[in-house]
């Protein structure tokens, strides 16, 4: 019997040439790793909005797992499109590498993004924890790679950035050319579930106090940047 995939994202065409993908909340609600079931219907949405020339993705995440960040990049990174992100609020940790397939990043100027070194629970014996490490690290340049092909910065000083755990505000995120766009203050969507968040070390309070999400404010805010791009 077929795996049924509990789907994370949401794609919609908006016209014959126009795409949407909506990531929202965490990244994988279950385990990429050795699944050839859900990268596969992923890439069967994206390729069911047909031949397109834009594709607008909206982001507001708090990560996830690692391997689905990986996947998505490359799988956005590789379509011919041209990619739209809009960082609706956040986009931490592997969605801040997801953000980074996009041809042209939005970010208003109260949104945020972190960036850091990847990490993970482990269960084992000392050789089964050293491969981990090894493979951690060898994670660790694969991500590096995706923000130095992005950004302004150079391989030491994103590694730095990821070393401090560091939230960039959206004038930073310019600066060092993590995204193209700075807008000005929205109202954004409201924050995710807050149990990854929790996790990380120097997440910024008001990401911890906002409430989930919902589609009519998502829905509003999209309008919103739509009326703004025709002007």
């Amino acid at each position: 019997m077929p795996k049924k995939v509990k789907k994370f994202w949401s794609f919609k065409n908006l016209d014959e040439k126009t795409g949407e993908l909506t990531l929202y909340g965490d990244i994988a609600n279950e385990t990429w790793w050795g699944d050839e079931v859900t990268p596969k219907t992923f890439k069967a949405d994206l390729d069911g909005l047909g031949d397109m020339d834009t594709l607008n993705i909206y982001i507001n995440s708090p990560g996830g797992d690692v391997f689905a960040g990986q996947a998505i990049h490359s799988m956005l990174k590789r379509h011919p499109a041209h990619k739209n992100v809009y960082i609706d609020g956040l986009a931490a940790s592997i969605a801040s590498v997801i953000a980074m397939a996009g041809d042209t990043i939005f970010m208003p100027k109260n949104a945020m993004m972190m960036i850091h070194h990847p990490w993970t629970f482990g269960i084992g014996n000392a050789a089964e924890f050293r491969k981990l490490a090894d493979d951690l690290d060898k994670i660790g340049e694969s991500l590096i790679a995706a923000y130095e092909r992005r950004s302004a910065l150079i391989k030491d000083e994103i590694v730095e950035l990821m070393n401090e755990e560091t939230w960039l505000t959206a004038d930073e995120c310019k600066e060092y050319g993590f995204c193209d766009v700075v807008e000005e203050e929205k109202q954004l969507a409201a924050s995710m579930d807050k149990t990854l968040l929790t996790r990380y070390k120097n997440t910024p309070k008001e990401f911890l106090t906002k409430s989930k999400p919902n589609d009519k404010e998502h829905q509003l805010l999209k309008e919103k940047i739509a009326i703004e791009l025709e002007l």
